[in-house]
């Protein structure tokens, strides 16, 4: 049996506002590939690739699309004994709502233009 609509709605409904503040271990990042059993290759605002973990509450309830955003922690990254850096937090859907925030994710692409 699936689980309860009220638990996907709920889910769904947490990632639609964004924090007032990042802690010092999240950051926004962008999904370059699923790698497959819940861990996706992503891109950091310095280029740097990260593998991270979609965690349980999440999967099966919100996909995840390349070339998306998400918020990762990767505070539990130094004590993992595994090449899984950081976890998913929020799965970024309102996009524009998101932009508005001063901590929002710019990269440069090879076209010199900001995404």
């Amino acid at each position: 049996m699936g689980r309860p609509k009220r638990n996907n709605q709920a889910t769904a409904e947490e990632t639609s506002t964004p924090p007032a503040a990042l802690r010092e271990t999240q950051a926004i990042a962008r999904v370059i590939k699923a790698e497959g059993n819940s861990l996706y290759s992503c891109s950091l605002p310095d280029q740097k690739t990260v593998l991270v973990e979609l965690p349980s509450r999440f999967r099966y309830t919100i996909w995840i699309k390349r070339g998306g955003y998400v918020l990762i922690d990767t505070k539990e990254a130094d004590v993992r004994q595994n090449k899984i850096d950081g976890e998913v937090i929020n799965v970024i859907r309102d996009e524009h709502l998101w932009r508005k925030e001063s901590y929002w994710y710019v990269e440069v692409g090879t076209s010199g233009r900001h995404c």
